[in-house]
């Protein structure tokens, strides 16, 4: 599968994607025939440039100013205008909503009310736009970025100067991982958040892959401390594994040597109740030959301060260990398989070649009860009537 990988060490603006987009291999003059198309007074212009002492590529669109402002509405009309693919249309489309949808956020105000400043500006219609066609002639399946520095400082916007990142960045950056740099500039603007935020699939420092291509876009500032370009690497990366079959996870552990029997099993339901995936106990030698519990909580990453929280309080440890296990597991789904004795529930669990089922412990004990049968039975009753389903 053909990858795209943004390493935006320098932060990444509209111009800077688009320079990059191109200078990895996009026809300047594709994307130059779809902006012609949406008519708009611009000029779009390319040169080959240096930054810090590397070759790249910079964008200039070259606008009359404005003095006008544009709702989300005036702008889907241009783009719509515009004699685009339709999966360029839709990507221009989804990453001006998701900037409108930001800017309505940040400024508390409805969203066919929002009005564009810099990022309705020509150049920035130009910008989204011809990223949308040139990541749609790139053909990338897969698209990665690592984390994201803002910078640092103040910015001027329209309402007066704030800080760095701007309301609307930081809005359209809620989840995103970011990267600490002390350069007093705004390193990532609206746009190329927008833009980042729209089409990655998966935050990552570095993906394994093939790299077939690498292409440098220039920003229009120049910083001594480091150059000011947004590099893209293209290539082969594997099929991602289906997400239904792998996950990420958090592992909690903790040693206790004073901590009561009953004060341990109050805590595995406390757990379980907060969230925890599932909770354990090990027995292990600890210092001055105490014996004591390893008690380990594995948990989705929303449930690990609640998880910790109970730990902390039940059994007054003092420290928690943690960090994030990768899991391969099946897909599942809860399901009831009929038997003479009645209807048992359970899980069904499927992958490639793989198919199990493990019935409810509490169901086939009932059933045990009712009927005088061993436990044992019923269990393989069941194994009995799945085999008959297939």
């Amino acid at each position: 599968m053909r990858g795209l990988h943004f390493d935006c060490f320098s932060g990444i603006s509209g111009d800077m994607a688009l320079a990059a987009l191109i200078d990895a291999g996009v026809a300047a003059e594709a994307v130059r025939d779809g902006l012609t198309s949406l008519g708009l007074p611009i000029r779009f212009e390319t040169a080959k440039v240096r930054k810090g002492g590397f070759a790249a590529t910079q964008v200039t669109i070259v606008a009359p100013e404005e003095h006008t402002h544009r709702h989300l509405s005036d702008v889907e009309e241009i783009v719509i205008r515009g004699s685009l693919t339709p999966p360029q249309r839709e990507l221009a489309l989804r990453i001006f909503r998701r900037l409108a949808e930001a800017e309505a956020t940040a400024h508390g105000l409805p969203l066919d009310k929002v009005h564009f400043h810099e990022v309705g500006a020509l150049d920035s219609i130009a910008d989204i736009v011809g990223v949308a066609i040139a990541l749609d002639l790139l053909g990338a399946g897969r698209i990665t970025s690592r984390s994201v520095p803002t910078g640092s400082g103040m910015v001027p916007c329209a309402h007066g100067l704030m800080p760095i990142p701007a309301p609307g960045t930081a809005t359209l950056l809620r989840g995103v991982p970011l990267a600490p740099s002390s350069l007093k500039a705004e390193l990532t603007t609206p746009t190329g958040a927008a833009i980042l935020t729209t089409v990655v699939q998966e935050w990552i420092e570095q993906p394994v892959m093939t790299i077939e291509r690498i292409g440098h876009g220039a920003g229009q500032r120049d910083f001594w401390e480091q150059p000011n370009l947004l590099r893209v690497f293209v290539g082969e990366v594997a099929t991602p594994a289906n997400p239904a079959e792998c996950d990420r996870i958090w592992m909690l552990q903790t040693n206790l040597d004073d901590v009561p029997a009953e004060i341990i099993g109050y805590c595995f339901d406390r757990l379980f109740s907060a969230g925890a995936l599932d909770v354990f106990s090990t027995p292990i030698q600890m210092k001055k030959n105490r014996p004591g519990v390893l008690l380990s909580v594995l948990a989705p990453e929303s449930a690990v301060p609640a998880l910790e929280a109970i730990l902390f309080r039940e059994t007054a440890t003092f420290g928690i260990r943690r960090y994030p296990v990768e899991r391969s597991k099946l897909q599942r789904e809860e399901a009831i398989i009929e038997t003479p004795w009645g209807p048992i529930r359970g899980k069904r669990g499927w992958r490639e070649g793989i198919h199990v089922f493990t019935p409810e412990y509490e169901d086939c004990a009932r059933i045990a009860r009712q009927h005088g049968l061993a436990l044992r039975e019923v269990y393989t009753m069941v194994q009995r009537m799945l085999q008959n389903e297939k």
